[in-house]
């Protein structure tokens, strides 16, 4: 009975693995990634959309972005929606495309760009934890039932845990990874 709780909550954990890789990628280093943007919307044709379904997205130097939409008309929605988002980025409109140009990697935007990745894995890790929760009531509530022997019980909570720390130690890895891309200069 537990091995089905466990194994109802491994595709939620990498759920949660994967949007963390996602929001890694999303974290500047010093190289362009065309992941930066993305994500980003704009705000045209009367709704939001991502910059990535309203325009090619392209790295041609290490520290430049080119975003040339197929339609020309939301041109100025993509430099907007780029100026309004939080990565301090300045877009600079170029006949028909988007450029933007990343400036130097400072110590002081290594050192914040670490807090956030630090913010990010601490969420990541609140999430694992709100899983395991939620698993081990249910592993619970089955040896309350009847369901599950007392043995079984803590044999479960022991196998709970391997697997989280198997997870945590996903999270710990693609973290260390990155922030050492971050701080390599």
């Amino acid at each position: 009975m537990y091995h089905e709780v466990i194994n109802k909550i491994k595709p939620e954990l990498d759920k949660i693995s994967e949007y963390y890789k996602g929001e890694l990628a999303k974290l500047r280093t010093g190289r362009a990634s065309s992941s930066f943007v993305e994500d980003l919307e704009a705000e045209c044709y009367g709704q939001k959309l991502p910059l990535k379904q309203l325009a090619t997205i392209s790295v041609p130097e290490s520290r430049s972005i080119l975003i040339q939409p197929w339609d020309k008309s939301v041109l100025r929605a993509i430099e907007k929606a780029i100026s309004n988002s939080n990565l301090n980025l300045n877009p600079i409109v170029d006949g028909e495309v988007v450029r933007i140009q990343l400036p130097q990697m400072t110590e002081e935007n290594r050192k914040n760009l670490v807090k956030i990745l630090r913010e990010k894995m601490e969420e990541a890790r609140i999430s694992i934890r709100h899983w395991r929760e939620k698993a081990w009531e249910d592993i619970q509530e089955g040896f309350k039932k009847g369901e599950i022997r007392e043995d079984d019980k803590f044999r479960g909570k022991d196998e709970l845990q391997k697997v989280i720390d198997e997870y945590n130690k996903k999270i710990e890895e693609l973290g260390k990874k990155k922030e050492e891309e971050i701080l390599t200069v």
